[in-house]
C-alpha cells in the first residue's frame, strides 16, 4: 500500500471523528466558555489530547494541502477555547 492510500484512509477516519465525536465536543466547550463558565478537568484533558493528536498529523495536512484550511481552523477553535478558559481561570 502506498502512502497516499494510506493518507486517504487516515484522512477519512479524522474527518469522521472530527464531524462526530471532536467537533460538537468543541462546541459544547466553546459555548460553555462564551458564557462564563469554567470547563472541568474532562474538558481540559480533551483539549489536550485534541491538540496533541492535531500536533502529529500535521506531517500528513502537510503532504495535503486542500486540508490545511479546515486543520487551520479547528486549531483556532483549539487556541480561542483554551484562551477563554484560562482568561475565565485567572479571572476567578
Amino acid at each position: 500500500m502506498n502512502e497516499s492510500t494510506l493518507d486517504a484512509g487516515l484522512i477519512a477516519t479524522l474527518l469522521e471523528r472530527l464531524e462526530k465525536q471532536r467537533l460538537p465536543r468543541l462546541l459544547a466547550i466553546k459555548e460553555k466558555v462564551d458564557r462564563g463558565e469554567p470547563i472541568d478537568d474532562l474538558e481540559l484533558k480533551f483539549l489536550e489530547k485534541a491538540i496533541a493528536d492535531a500536533r502529529d498529523i500535521l506531517p500528513i495536512i502537510d503532504r495535503h494541502p486542500e486540508y490545511q484550511q479546515l486543520t487551520t481552523q479547528v486549531l483556532s477553535l483549539y487556541k480561542e477555547i483554551s484562551e477563554k478558559a484560562l482568561q475565565l481561570e485567572k479571572d476567578s
